[in-house]
């Protein structure tokens, strides 16, 4: 069994990008995209393949399909150098996919779920997730199989020793509960956006949500996109503005701060550190198509690095 610097539970499919849609979709109508992608899609397996190119030893356990779509998602996560050992085919159910329509500030999202909804607690294998030194989840609200055990796994890693990170991701239906209350003290870095950030607080301006979650998590990052990052530790308040750069895709740039962030976390890396590589990571990902893209150049984002603020 490997030893992992981080082990995730997760989601994983390809993210099918058309560019160039109108903003409001007219039915019954042909419509032709300006441009296509086919990427790696989901929030944990974007974390996972720019973490593992950063050079975090990465193990990753998600349920795909038996068919050509888990077989690609699962053939570009491998390029990364993530173990997938510990991966659960269903041959019942087909892999999900994700359709992503970028408009200039907004974008619609339109998700198969699939296998993604299909990932029971039971499929774990909890030797292998505990042989990490931290464990991650992401999309907590897609995790619907055993969404009832989200608690206990937090629990069961924290238990073993490991330390632990959460980023909730948006709820499809808007009701922001099901088991986080139950999860959070078990929680040591919470990862939302400013939005996500608001919905699971229940609060209508940004220091009202980091004040409430600082209450519960001992450190929280929120991601403000152009706007940078703020983390909060008790009292304490740190912000990095953002890295400017020309977008291509802002796809996967949250996922893509979250490895960054983690990646120096990880390596011991102090609180100001954590949020400039994570900002450098999520700047980067939105110069190519997708979350992953420009990470499957390591040498070109250790350029970019260098030339935005230095050398990692």
């Amino acid at each position: 069994m490997p030893k992992l610097d981080i082990s995730i539970a997760g989601e994983l499919n390809l993210d099918l990008i058309l560019y160039g849609l109108p903003q409001n979709l007219p039915t019954e109508r042909e419509l032709l995209a300006s441009g296509f992608a086919m990427t790696l899609g989901s929030s944990s397996a974007i974390l996972a393949h720019n973490l593992a190119v950063l050079g975090t030893s990465v193990g990753f356990i998600t349920k795909v399909g038996e068919d050509p779509l888990g077989t690609i998602a699962l053939n570009r996560l491998t390029e990364s150098g993530a173990d997938l050992s510990a991966v659960v085919r269903d041959r019942k159910t087909g892999s999900g996919v994700t359709v992503v329509l970028p408009h200039e500030k907004e974008r619609h999202i339109l998700t198969y779920p699939g296998t993604i909804f299909e990932l029971q607690f039971e499929d774990l294998d909890l030797e292998y997730l505990a042989s990490a030194r931290h464990f991650h989840m992401s999309s907590l609200f897609l995790h619907r199989a055993m969404a009832n055990r989200i608690p206990d796994l937090f629990r069961l890693m924290k238990n073993r020793g490991l330390s632990t990170s959460l980023d909730t991701n948006d709820d499809p239906e808007d009701r922001w509960a099901g088991p986080l209350r139950e999860t959070l003290p078990y929680v040591d870095v919470i990862l939302p956006n400013e939005r996500e950030a608001m919905k699971l607080t229940g609060k209508d301006d940004l220091d009202s949500a980091i004040s409430s979650l600082a209450e519960q998590v001992s450190l929280v990052i929120v991601k403000m996109g152009a706007k940078g990052a703020i983390a909060a530790r008790g009292k304490e308040r740190f912000s990095a503005p953002a890295v400017q750069v020309q977008i291509v895709d802002p796809v996967g740039a949250g996922d893509s701060f979250n490895a960054g962030f983690l990646h120096e976390y990880l390596r011991g890396g102090d609180l100001e550190s954590c949020l400039r590589v994570g900002n450098l990571a999520g700047a980067f990902s939105t110069t190519a198509s997708g979350g992953t893209e420009a990470f499957r150049n390591r040498a070109r984002f250790q350029k970019f690095c260098f030339s935005a603020s230095g050398a990692i």
